[in-house]
């Protein structure tokens, strides 16, 4: 099972990106980056993962899961609930919170 750190050292590599390009385009600090990629960082902030895998143009679960999940197609009631999170003022990045905290609770339980 691959760290976090493995995960974004490969597809920063299968991106053809250099570290300090990823670093200065996330707006990241190269140090820590770099931290992170030699395993000596293991719980980076969901802010962070966030502003490096816009860059890298690849979900935040790519990073936090060896294998993506093979996911059912949305049925007309989670449409509905995201619709009326749209409508009572929910962010994306707050949406995008919620799920990477409760997926880190599930995980601790």
């Amino acid at each position: 099972m691959l760290k976090i750190g493995d995960r974004v050292k490969k597809i920063r590599v299968e991106k053809k990106m250099s570290m300090s390009e990823l670093a200065e385009k996330a707006g990241v600090a190269k140090s820590y980056l770099s931290s992170l990629e030699r395993n000596l960082q293991n719980n980076p902030s969901v802010q962070f993962l966030e502003k490096i895998t816009k860059v890298l143009g690849v979900p935040v679960d790519s990073l936090l899961y060896d294998e993506q999940k093979d996911e059912e197609p949305l049925d007309h009631e989670w449409l509905e609930i995201v619709e009326e999170a749209m409508k009572s003022g929910v962010s994306k990045e707050e949406f995008r919170s919620f799920i990477e905290f409760n997926k880190w609770k599930q995980n601790k339980e």
